[in-house]
């Protein structure tokens, strides 16, 4: 996984919010036990989820020791737990797995998704939002920017986020464990404001597998120069000042068999 700064990353709060909440509405009305947040980032949705269900035994599970150091500081009744989502190794089979923006990093899904929902007890809710991002435009301007400078030896190192599947391929990967199956998707167009806001945007997220390779100043430096230029064509302020980003997610509400 990229490193992460909790900083940038919470720069967007409300719109980075709004998915892991909207995802949080469709759960099922049940009495939850054992709860882990996978990819937990800086813990705010582990910790409404322990205020949600306070008889249940909330972890929140991220591979980033800065996120965890800010969400460990939260007044939350959460054990932290500093892991990759690919090493998970729940010690009780949890009735809810909550993972909001996170499963895009990692590869194989075909084989990951079975084997997270393989981990839950009988009964038990799979709750996942991903953002679609490498098919949006921004990131088709990353990909085209990263591979034409000199930075290009370098970046072709970045661990990125890969095409998003089909959905009735999820639907399948789900099928073989799981009955009703819930997947949708929604673009959310948000209204961003300030000089460069869509590259503000990705310092948070998209940008960190690149700024994680460019450790040169001058080549990292001429590397965001291209790529705010070429933002910047794509992505014009309107007349009155803000910059409409549409962002598409996905998201996918399975409960076991």
């Amino acid at each position: 996984m990229p490193s992460w700064d909790p900083v940038v990353y919470e720069r967007y709060k409300t719109y980075r919010d709004r998915p892991a909440l909207d995802l949080m509405v469709q759960l099922p009305q049940r009495e939850y036990r054992e709860i882990w947040d996978l990819g937990c980032g800086t813990g705010e949705h582990a910790a409404l989820l322990a205020a949600r269900h306070p008889q249940a035994n909330v972890h929140g599970l991220d591979s980033s020791p800065e996120m965890l150091a800010k969400a460990k500081k939260r007044d939350a009744r959460v054990d932290w737990v500093l892991s990759g989502v690919e090493d998970w190794a729940p010690a009780v089979a949890p009735d809810l797995v909550f993972t909001n923006a996170t499963l895009q990093w990692l590869p194989d899904h075909q084989d990951l998704i079975p084997a997270l929902v393989g981990k839950m007890a009988p009964g038990g809710v799979f709750a996942c939002q991903m953002p679609m991002a490498w098919e949006t435009e921004h990131h088709r301007i990353l990909r085209e920017t990263a591979v034409e400078g000199a930075w290009a030896s370098h970046t072709a190192e970045a661990r990125l986020i890969r095409p998003t599947p089909p959905l009735a391929d999820y639907y399948g990967w789900l099928a073989g464990q799981c009955g009703d199956i819930d997947i949708w998707t929604t673009t959310y167009l948000h209204v961003l404001e300030g000089e460069d806001p869509v590259v503000d945007w990705m310092y948070g997220t998209a940008l960190r597998p690149y700024l994680d390779v460019l450790t040169e100043q001058p080549l990292c430096d001429a590397f965001l120069a291209e790529f705010r230029a070429r933002i910047a064509k794509a992505f014009p302020p309107r007349a009155d000042g803000v910059t409409l980003f549409p962002f598409p997610r996905l998201f996918m509400v399975a409960v076991k068999r």
